[in-house]
């Protein structure tokens, strides 16, 4: 009687769906800041925005876990999972604000590049979650999860190149302050969906 009482499941991967789909739209928003300041604000309370939403979706799965008594996965992994990917879009929030504090006047073709790669990674992860509903997927999951580990590398070497350039060219050292804490955000988001890829790959193998 009392196990028949108990939610068994809920409503999970609907729900790492939906943030997938967030962290991919709080991307593509910063891609088009980095477009074109023009709409700056806008896209700064856009991707804020974003966030709140990405916000309640994680309240909502931490809050199911809590009142679910049998979990189709890890309930340690389902709490990493959806709190790492929730770190996504913290950061893209913080990458947006600083832009918008910091009276940035124009971005560099690096930070743009690392905003790119920020959106393939978001696209990746958003990929790879919503496949992770069936073990039957294992294969295809995995190989996503190494391009998110290419595409974190790919970050890397951008990083560092316009670290370098940075240093070398920019003469105003408050600009450079500005656009070197710009450059660490960014990277540090392609960061964050490698370890949403690390966990998946060890819910894989812990499940396939």
């Amino acid at each position: 009687m009392f196990g028949r009482l108990m939610p068994t499941e809920g409503k999970f991967f609907e729900l790492f769906i939906q943030h997938g789909d967030l962290c991919v739209k709080g991307a593509k928003e910063m891609v088009a800041l980095m477009t074109n300041f023009d709409d700056l604000e806008n896209r700064v309370h856009a991707i804020e925005s974003i966030e709140k939403q990405a916000d309640k979706v994680t309240y909502n799965t931490l809050d199911m876990l809590h009142k679910t008594f049998i979990t189709p996965l890890d309930r340690d992994d389902i709490h990493q999972l959806i709190t790492r990917m929730d770190d996504i879009l913290d950061l893209l929030e913080d990458a947006a604000q600083t832009i918008s504090l910091y009276d940035i006047k124009a971005i560099t073709p690096e930070a743009k590049r690392l905003a790119e790669l920020c959106l393939g990674c978001t696209e990746k992860v958003r990929a790879a979650v919503g496949l992770l509903h069936n073990m039957d997927n294992s294969s295809q999951i995995l190989a996503i999860c190494e391009e998110i580990d290419r595409l974190e590398s790919d970050a890397d070497h951008v990083m560092r190149a316009a670290m370098s350039k940075l240093f070398r060219d920019e003469p105003d050292v408050r600009n450079l302050i500005k656009l070197k804490a710009i450059y660490e955000i960014l990277e540090t988001v392609t960061d964050r969906c490698e370890d949403v890829a690390n966990i998946i790959e060890g819910i894989i193998v812990e499940n396939a």
